[in-house]
């Protein structure tokens, strides 16, 4: 029974995921009254199945590896790691983030909050009726009809599966079964080398209980990436014990009783038969917009399955979009940024056009890699002349004191005489932290003779930063000519190629 009570809002937001909830409370810092639907659980993928419970397996797997290690003047006994255990310790911080986000939301509820603007919490699937109204239906199958004066949809991704090898989440996992295991597995086959591939092959390699593979399509992971990220990845992924097969395409999988025959083919025509206990499929995700009825409102996605924005996060007239369910990277940050600047575009509340150059990015391998801005690679495609400098971890007093000295630090600055930071690439410990500098530097415009101002603290990572742009002005303290595995300084010009 469907049950019509008159239940208008200012604006109703489908998709109580980071992005969704970030949303509604900036719509609340606007004194407005929200409705917010969620068919999941809260915190959606983002917090569930995908980046804070990935992030915390990673943690968990960062620290065995180094309480493994034999180099640093200890040696830990009987070291053992259990997987359920693991998995109680990733569930407790999920459950943290989501009362954290549902008791926020039970503060800012209409029987709560004394102040303007409020936050309806609704626990079910909702659907478009018309462009003015979505039908929810709750969990305990009753329905009801509200409308709104704006919507938002954040109903984020889910994992993209092979459509002719079902997915049991038992022996054949996607991302969203990887906390159904129910221990190690001691052959894991990962299908896909794109981050989340490469992320999951270094969580299950730095346990050290499982033999990892992981399967390629293309002739080198992560090919968007710049020649040396993409090396330095690939050798710390085989030197933890990951075996990399490239361009193979996963043709079959056959089930046996106790393990997997999984048949891959290669772009040269042979095929091979490799036995493993799991297999992780992991080749991207896809919007999650099925059960929306968008044709009621008027809008449709594209060929691909996406709502296609303009530069304000608007679908249509009074409908918006954030997040996965558009054609922009499927991260936490991106979903958040865009539901924030989707609400203050729908209430006029916007000082500043939404920015995408300085969009920073962490994969989260074994050491690290940090994103922001351009790559070698995009400069190129887009003919922009350039000047990289590159220097190495190994020459920080922090690096050498944590014993942790493999990665570098690679900016990016136009070659002209405004010498525009245009991005960054790192590797190694805390890139996670580092990175938001450079990001910031790049929304500001800055060249470098100004950031070069500044006094960084030591021994820190962040000193690799201060003379990775002191390499481009000749000024840095340790010099490439001492170095030349180390440190470096190229320029590259679309009609020359590299030049000295």
């Amino acid at each position: 029974m469907v049950r019509a009570n008159n239940q208008h809002y200012d604006l109703c937001i489908i998709g109580a995921g980071p992005g969704g909830f970030a949303g509604a409370m900036r719509a609340v810092d606007a004194g407005k009254r929200v409705c917010l639907i969620e068919k999941g659980e809260i915190g959606g993928t983002g917090v569930k199945w995908g980046a804070l419970a990935s992030k915390t397996m990673w943690e968990l797997a960062k620290d065995y590896a180094v309480a493994a290690k034999k180099d640093r003047g200890y040696l830990a006994k009987d070291l053992q790691v259990d997987y359920q255990a693991v998995r109680s310790t990733v569930m407790q911080a999920v459950k943290e983030k989501q009362y954290q986000m549902f008791s926020q939301l039970q503060t800012y509820s209409p029987e709560a909050w004394p102040g303007p603007g409020s936050v309806v919490y609704k626990q079910g699937i909702g659907s478009f009726v018309t462009a003015k109204s979505i039908q929810i239906t709750l969990d305990d199958g009753r329905k009801e009809i509200v409308s709104s004066d704006f919507f938002l949809v954040a109903t984020g991704s889910s994992p993209k599966d092979f459509h002719h090898i079902p997915v049991d989440q038992d022996r054949i996992l996607n991302s969203d079964g990887v906390l159904e295991l129910k221990a190690f597995p001691k052959r894991l086959m990962i299908i896909g080398a794109g981050v989340t591939g490469c992320e999951y092959a270094t969580i299950f390699s730095n346990f050290d209980q499982t033999q990892v593979y992981l399967v390629d399509h293309q002739q080198q992971v992560l090919p968007y990436e710049d020649d040396d990220i993409i090396k330095f990845v690939s050798a710390n992924l085989s030197q933890n014990g990951v075996q990399i097969i490239h361009s193979a395409v996963l043709k079959d999988i056959i089930k046996k009783p106790d393990h997997l025959e999984v048949i891959l083919t290669f772009s040269d025509g042979h095929v091979q038969v490799v036995e493993v206990d799991t297999v992780l499929i992991s080749i991207g995700r896809e919007p999650s917009l099925e059960k929306l009825n968008l044709e009621k409102a008027g809008i449709a996605p594209d060929e691909h399955g996406y709502l296609i924005c303009d530069d304000n996060c608007c679908v249509k007239n009074h409908i918006y979009a954030a997040g996965d369910v558009t054609h922009r990277p499927a991260l936490v940050n991106m979903a958040v940024m865009e539901s924030r600047y989707a609400v203050k575009h729908m209430f006029q509340m916007n000082k500043y056009p939404l920015e995408y150059r300085n969009m920073s990015t962490v994969m989260f391998f074994y050491p690290a890699v940090a994103a922001v801005g351009l790559n070698e690679k995009a400069c190129q495609r887009k003919k922009i002349p350039y000047r990289v400098a590159s220097y190495a971890n190994s020459l920080l007093s922090r690096a050498i004191a944590m014993r942790a000295t493999t990665g570098f630090a690679k900016i990016i600055i136009s070659d002209d005489e405004k010498q525009k930071i245009l991005g960054m690439r790192a590797a190694g410990p805390q890139v996670s932290n580092t990175i938001m500098s450079i990001a910031l530097l790049i929304d500001q415009n800055k060249g470098i003779k100004e950031v070069l101002k500044s006094m960084y603290p030591h021994p820190t990572m962040s000193e690799g930063i201060q003379e990775c742009l002191r390499l481009h002005l000749d000024k840095s303290v340790y010099k490439p000519r001492a170095f030349p595995d180390l440190l470096s300084v190229k320029v590259w010009h679309p009609d020359k190629g590299y030049v000295s």
